[in-house]
Order: structure tokens, then sequence, then C-alpha cells
């Protein structure tokens, strides 16, 4: 029962048993679920925080389990990961604009935290190549993709900063 469950949740619910692309298919439905959790239903930014926490912890435990007698210890399968990265830049967009935005603002962003996290996950970058690379474990499995998050938050503020120092 509990291999099934950790099964289920590091390959989100089975969307990370697609053939072609799971990764992407995981940022995807990522970037629709916290859409829909914090611009159609509403809900409290602090409950999202605390549900990412404990998905965070719990990933570690639950990659850990789920490699244990693999000997590929990154399968494509494992797609928690990727929630876990693409989940950085849009939770920090949200809070950092509170309801002062709109519903087309968020998907512009989020279309671009997508593109850019996929970026940096495929081309992995320092650090994310040294979690990638040497850590043959959960905590390389979810740290590579936790640093590509923050390579699209570190990027979107150098842009931010840059268009606002060009612009003036």
């Amino acid at each position: 029962m509990i291999k099934h469950f950790n099964t289920l949740f590091v390959t989100m619910f089975g969307l990370g048993k697609i053939k072609k692309i799971p990764g992407t298919f995981g940022s995807f439905a990522t970037i629709i679920i916290l859409y829909s959790l914090f611009h159609i239903f509403n809900i409290s930014s602090t409950v999202i925080l605390l549900s990412l926490i404990t998905i965070f912890i719990f990933s570690f435990i639950a990659v850990a389990n789920h490699i244990k007698d693999n000997e590929n210890k990154d399968p494509n399968e494992i797609i928690i990961d990727e929630f876990i990265g693409q989940s950085i830049p849009i939770y920090l967009y949200e809070i950092s604009h509170g309801s002062n935005k709109s519903s087309d603002e968020a998907i512009i962003f989020y279309v671009i935290c997508f593109i850019l996290f996929r970026i940096f996950d495929i081309a992995k970058p320092f650090p994310v190549s040294f979690f990638d690379k040497n850590f043959k474990n959960s905590f390389g499995v979810i740290m590579d993709d936790v640093c590509a998050g923050f390579y699209v938050v570190l990027s979107l503020i150098c842009f931010m900063v840059l268009s606002n120092y060009l612009i003036k």
C-alpha cells in the first residue's frame, strides 16, 4: 500500500509514466494546479506554502523509497521534483504581487516560468548539474530542480532590474 502511494506521489498520479517528455508534462501540470489554487479556488498563500513544504519534505522519503531497489537513481518517471522546482518561481510571484494582478498577467508569467524552468532543468547549468551528477539519491533528484527553480527567480529579477534601469 505504501509503495503504491509513493509511486503515485513521485509520478504525480501516473503522469510521470508518459513515455515522452514526462518532466515537461509534470511542469505543465504544476502550472495548471497552482493557477487553479491561486486564481480559481482562491486558496490562501499560507495554506499553499504549508502544502508545498509538506510535499517537499515528504518527497525525499517517497523518492528514496521509490529508487531504493532501482539501478537508475533518477528515473524519468519521477516528476514530483519538477512540481517542486516549478512551484518556486510561481509561488514567489504570487506572494510578491498579492491580489494586485490580473489573471491574464498571471497566465503570461506562468508561461514564462514554465519555459525558463524547462530550459534550466534541461541545460543544467551549475549548480543544477552539480546536484544531478554528484548525488545519486533523493537529495540529488530533488535539489537539481530546486536550483533550476531558483535560476528562474534569479533570471526574472535580473530582467526586472535591467528593464527598470534601461527604461528610465
